[in-house]
Formats: C-alpha cells, sequence, structure tokens
C-alpha cells in the first residue's frame, strides 16, 4: 500500500497541548489515532497519551501483517483505553479521572473503518466532497438530531461543547463503528480536534485538502484555524492522508523531513515489521503564518509516570487478544 501524510499539532492559547495523534503501520494494514484531552478534568492529557498507546500497542499485536476483524478490533481497543485510563488514576489515587475524545481509523486492503468517541472528527473526502464524517457525541448534536435545533447551531449553541461520551468516564463509553469504506487512489481521510473543525466549515476544508497536497493542506488547516480563534485558540490538531492504493511500489520509499511529512509505500516490507510514530509527548509545531506566538507548554506529567501507567497495558491487551483470534 502507497500513502502521504502530514501531521501537525499546535497548542494554541493554551498552557498545555492535550491533543494527541499519531500513525502505525504493517505492510498491510495502517492505523490512524487522533485523541483530545478533555480539559475540564485533572491530567487530560494524560488520557489521551494512555488512550494512544494502548490502541497502538493492540495494533502492533493484531496486524500480522493485518488486523483479521477490523469491526472488533476497535470496538476492544478504545475499550481497552478507557480502562487503562482507570487504571492509571487509581494507580495515581486521582480523585478524578482523566478523560478523553478519540477517534481511530483502520486501513487495510483500500478499505477504511474508524471509531469514535467524543467530539474528534474523521472525514472521507473524495474530488473536494466530503463522502462521510463522524458525528459528534455532543449534545447539540443530539438536539440536531432530534430537530430542536438547526444544524446552524453546531457553530453558536452555548452546550456546544458538553460531550455526553468519552473514555475515562465513570461510565461505559458508547463506540461508534462506522462501515466500510471504499477507498480510491487520491481519496483522503483527515482526523482532527474539535479546535480545528470548529473554526472551519467542512466545505472549507474539503476545499483546501483538494486543491493542495496533504503536506501544504494540514499545516493551512491548522495557521487558518489558529488565526481565526485569535489568542484565545483551542489546541488545533490535525493528521492526514491521501491514499494512494495497495501494490504500487517495488520497496518501502519513506522520506521523513523535520516537518513530519511522509511519502510511505509499504509493498515489500516484512510481514512482522511495524513501523509508528506514536510516543509519549505531542509535538507542538508552529506554523509561520499563525495569528500569535504560542504559550509556553507546560509538562503536566513526566515520561516515567505514564511508563509505570502503561507498563500493565501489555498484559491486559494480551488477554483482550485472546478474543479476537
Amino acid at each position: 500500500m502507497q500513502f502521504s501524510v502530514y501531521q501537525e499539532s499546535h497548542i494554541g492559547g493554551r498552557k498545555v497541548n492535550q491533543d494527541r495523534m499519531g500513525y502505525s503501520f504493517t505492510r498491510d494494514a495502517l492505523l490512524l489515532v487522533l485523541a483530545d484531552g478533555m480539559g475540564g478534568h485533572l491530567r487530560g492529557e494524560v488520557a489521551a497519551t494512555i488512550a494512544l498507546q494502548t490502541i497502538s500497542t493492540m495494533f502492533q499485536q493484531q496486524a500480522t501483517p493485518y488486523v483479521k476483524k477490523p469491526e472488533r478490533f476497535l470496538e476492544l481497543a478504545c475499550m481497552a483505553a478507557h480502562h487503562e485510563i482507570h487504571r492509571y488514576s487509581a494507580a495515581n489515587n486521582l480523585p478524578d479521572t482523566p478523560r478523553t475524545t478519540v477517534v481511530v481509523c483502520l486501513v487495510q486492503h483500500n478499505t477504511a473503518i474508524w471509531a469514535h468517541v467524543g467530539d474528534s472528527r474523521l472525514y472521507w473526502l473524495r474530488s473536494g466532497h466530503v463522502l462521510a464524517r463522524t458525528r459528534d457525541h455532543s449534545h447539540v448534536e443530539s438536539l440536531i438530531a432530534r430537530g430542536v435545533v438547526p444544524p446552524s447551531a453546531r457553530a453558536t449553541h452555548p452546550d456546544r461543547n458538553k460531550l455526553y461520551n468519552c473514555l475515562g468516564a465513570g461510565v461505559v463509553p458508547r463506540i461508534e463503528i462506522s462501515g466500510r469504506a471504499s477507498l480510491l487512489p487520491g481519496d483522503q481521510l483527515l482526523l482532527c480536534s474539535d479546535g480545528l473543525w470548529s473554526m472551519l466549515p467542512d466545505e472549507d476544508m474539503a476545499r483546501r485538502l483538494t486543491t493542495q497536497t496533504v503536506v501544504r493542506a494540514v499545516p493551512d488547516l491548522v495557521s487558518t484555524a489558529l488565526a481565526k480563534a485569535g489568542a484565545g485558540s483551542d489546541n488545533v490538531t490535525a493528521l492526514a492522508i491521501m491514499w494512494q492504493g495497495g501494490g504500487v511500489t517495488d520497496g518501502i520509499a519513506s522520506v521523513t523531513a523535520p516537518d513530519m511529512s511522509t511519502v510511505i509505500s509499504t509493498e515489500a516490507l516484512p510481514e512482522d515489521l511495524h513501523s509508528t510514530t506514536i510516543h509519549g509527548g505531542a509535538p507542538d509545531k508552529a506554523p509561520a503564518d499563525a495569528a500569535a506566538e504560542p504559550a509556553p507548554e507546560v509538562d503536566a506529567f513526566n515520561d516515567d509516570e505514564i511508563e509505570r501507567a502503561i507498563a500493565e497495558i501489555r498484559g491486559a491487551i494480551e488477554k483482550s487478544s485472546q478474543i479476537l483470534k
């Protein structure tokens, strides 16, 4: 398979970047993940980190070289992340459990399947049109679905930021799984946090992604959202790929630059090789035309603390893995 990919995250006007993003791939499967830690709860950035680490670990165990039961995998991976967040909270005697939204996409055999919890979004685009996008698990979205308020209320309703579904809450999350989407060369998948989509209409995002490569479109989207939000901007994060299909070239051709842009072909990868950009922290890149200089990020947790929380993940995942086989 071959795809181009670009990811970028900006702290905006906040003291901490609580967004996390990353991708992992094998010869035959690609995993895209984005999480947005909830700022109204303690250590949302930790919840987002644990979610990415847990889901990535399960992918590395199950993609051999592709995931046999993708829908079941997405459900179990998100649920495992939810349980690991609670495990972290209990181990550290936190007064409140960290919480996060998450959107996960699995691409294999020219087919994409995604899952989400909360209001981090995925867009599937083709030729400038949005073929599908996730529906936010928010109070205002439920009002729109019932016809109580019009769709235009998404941008102005006072309850637009109130979520009824997330990882880490006291109730079991509702993990929404998409149908299977057949990708064509040139299709694009965009994962983003609400700091991005709340500032830009869907049509504007589709236009920018269609008229530019993902390497140029993602920084353009991020900087535009930052400029529109001004000094009080939320964290803004986006991860996008352009799908180019399977069996395209005669080997792995990966070109990675400091701007985190990559073109990847996996045709000749060994079946047991995994590659990932998912790490403990969040990159914080300031686009050249951002509205303001980013505030310094405060490290609300350290790597040792995260590693201790994640140390037990593999054992728990081993048990979950048996269900998938």
